[in-house]
């Protein structure tokens, strides 16, 4: 459909100069298909494709092509693509005479390499933001591999376009991974938002078909539930093993907010009024309500955590009370020592090297969701006996994908029996769905199953159930907190997987460093 030049040089001759060094290029002219004569030619070394004319030889489907523009963004987003791929090579795109990409090949192909091209790639903030992704399950062909970088959820987007997904070095855009993917982050971002990942599934070619799409954009995969089983358990890993880390960017921003007051001379020339001395001859006690965070959480304070308080010495000068190796013992923790609620909704702490301000609401819900989320894996799904079995008439195909997954569903609080051809009556449901339509949830259920081969759609709506059952049972903004309530919230924080997000995907705190803070005040 185009003429199409490809001229090629391998690296070596490069350097092997001599009277027929210019000839050592080899050049090939494919026109409309029609594979022309391999000629030597002058080049430098590497492999340059040209194409022109596009469609010279088809006029109609010329007219199919969208706008200049439009079509230079499509050709870039296909090199991006393939310089994720393949971070060995370099890459550089020319259009109308301006570079508007350009990578230099990477010295080989390990996890430091790849997490530099793709920084190149989707920008520096996702390096700085993202953690590692592996995993590996064995097929009958052998193992299929998956590698990759996700980023934190706190790093998340407004649509799914940083969502980067390769088979054996192929981009594809695959429902089942992207499916796989927004399961994986269920837990950490609300519906509207969307993570950025770069995965990279390496398979036997047997274990997938690459042709079920013209573009080749689209796989079928012969084991789906396997792929699907292993990015999920993947990506869950990769951001259990994260911690309570937060997007580095989210401090960044709100540096940016701060501004620095002018203090210079009014309009009429006359100084500025200066704002209120605060009274510090005595401490400021905040009261926490009755059954507060410990009381809620079901944890218990660390001793003495948060009984340093203010006092004032004869000098007039404020000292932390308490002895001093309590005080750098709470500054050691990772977050830090509560020294003070902003607004009855911030909690302020301090740490060795700076500060961090926690969103109260924001973390407590995370801390209680973790909780059911250990207690639903300790204890099991509690089940509700309905008082009249339920019949729901499916298709035949329908029936027997439920019964035969009859033993995970009833893991999950689902009790199922065939009751006849193309239907199943329920007798048991998870207590959770206990105002649900019980009809559409075993219809829906069979159409998760039907497209993913697995029941982990209806885990993921459990989960998302007690997500919402946290948020509405956690510490509200505008609850007054103690210190040791504060510090409690602290200390749980650092000890509870994904505590550096809401179940939002909300920052639940920022840190600020104190070489920062010294930079607004002009200290740096």
């Amino acid at each position: 459909v185009s003429k199409m030049t490809i001229t090629s040089r391998p690296l070596q001759d490069h350097a092997s100069g001599g009277e027929n060094d210019i000839n050592s290029a080899m050049q090939l002219t494919l026109t409309a298909g029609k594979v022309g004569d391999l000629k030597p030619t002058s080049g430098s070394h590497g492999t340059r494709i040209e194409v022109r004319d596009l469609f010279f030889a088809t006029p109609a489907r010329l007219k199919f092509l969208k706008s200049d523009r439009a079509e230079t963004t499509a050709v870039g987003d296909v090199v991006r693509r393939l310089a994720m791929a393949y971070p060995e090579v370099g890459f550089s795109l020319t259009s109308e005479g301006r570079r508007s990409f350009a990578v230099t090949a990477e010295p080989d192909v390990s996890d430091t390499s790849r997490l530099n091209r793709l920084a190149g790639v989707m920008g520096q903030d996702f390096g700085l933001n993202a953690v590692p992704v592996s995993a590996e399950r064995e097929t009958e062909k052998g193992y299929m591999c998956l590698k990759g970088f996700a980023g934190l959820p706190t790093f998340n987007r407004a649509t799914a376009q940083m969502q980067y997904l390769f088979v054996n070095g192929r981009p594809v855009k695959d429902r089942l991974l992207n499916g796989a993917v927004r399961g994986a982050f269920q837990d950490f971002l609300a519906r509207n938002r969307h993570p950025a990942v770069a995965l990279f599934v390496d398979l036997d070619s047997s274990e997938v078909d690459v042709n079920v799409h013209p573009a080749k954009t689209e796989v079928r995969f012969r084991d789906p539930g396997l792929i699907r089983s292993m990015i999920v358990g993947a990506l869950r890993t990769a951001l259990a093993e994260a911690g309570h880390r937060a997007s580095t960017t989210v401090a960044d921003t709100a540096l940016r907010f701060f501004s620095v007051p002018s203090y210079g001379l009014g309009s009429r020339g006359e100084r500025p009024s200066a704002p209120p001395m605060l009274d510090m001859t005595q401490p400021r006690e905040v009261d926490g309500q009755q059954g507060g965070f410990a009381q809620i959480s079901g944890y218990e304070a660390p001793p003495h955590a948060g009984e340093a308080q203010i006092s004032e010495d004869q000098t007039g000068q404020a000292e932390m009370g308490g002895s001093e190796n309590l005080t750098e013992s709470l500054v050691s923790y990772p977050l830090g020592l509560a020294r003070a609620q902003l607004h009855e909704t911030y909690v302020l702490a301090q740490t060795g090297d700076g500060l961090v301000i926690v969103d109260q609401h924001a973390a407590h819900e995370r801390l209680v969701y973790e909780r059911m989320k250990e207690d639903m894996a300790a204890k099991g799904v509690e089940r509700q006996i309905l008082l009249l079995p339920e019949v729901v008439e499916l298709d035949s195909t329908e029936t027997d994908r439920l019964m035969a997954r009859s033993k995970e569903l009833a893991e999950i609080g689902f009790v199922l029996e065939s009751f006849g051809d193309g239907a199943v009556l329920v007798r048991e449901i998870p207590t959770l769905f206990r105002s649900a339509d019980v009809k559409q949830l075993v219809q829906d259920l069979a159409d998760e199953i039907a497209e993913l081969g697995a029941a982990l759609a209806i885990k993921e709506k459990l989960e998302e159930i007690c997500s919402t059952l946290a948020c509405h049972g956690s510490v509200r903004a505008g609850r007054r907190l103690n210190s040791t309530e504060m510090n409690a919230l602290l200390r749980e924080m650092e000890t509870t997987p994904h505590a550096g997000q809401c179940n939002h995907g909300r920052p639940t705190y920022v840190e600020l460093k104190l070489a920062d803070i010294e930079k607004l005040f002009g200290r740096r």
